[in-house]
């Protein structure tokens, strides 16, 4: 899509949806949302997927602006960024108040 067509706030929510349009992302923001934050290597137990392929998609969350990282010794540690989650969820209040009845 071309995102000429939208102004910063669509812009931002697509890029936000194509952050999350990937299953194994998905599931990191669901993990992270149940745990309130967690340690890479918790995610890597978690997940049937390689500790490189989930720190892969932690930087394209991270770079999304989803998640937040901070370094904690030897480890990562990442929580759901709110601002983020605040933007799609107005998207698609302004979408469901839209719907069919």
């Amino acid at each position: 899509m071309n995102t000429e067509l939208l102004d910063a706030v669509d812009a931002r929510t697509v890029e936000l949806l194509r952050a999350l349009a990937n299953p194994v992302r998905f599931r990191i923001v669901q993990s992270l949302a149940a745990r309130g934050e967690c340690v890479v290597g918790d995610l890597v137990l978690e997940l049937p997927v390689t500790q490189s392929t989930v720190s892969e998609h932690l930087k394209v969350l991270r770079d999304a602006g989803i998640v937040r990282g901070t370094v904690d010794g030897p480890n990562r540690c990442y929580c759901l960024n709110p601002d983020a989650l605040q933007t799609m969820r107005l998207a698609f209040e302004s979408l469901e108040q839209r719907a069919c009845c």
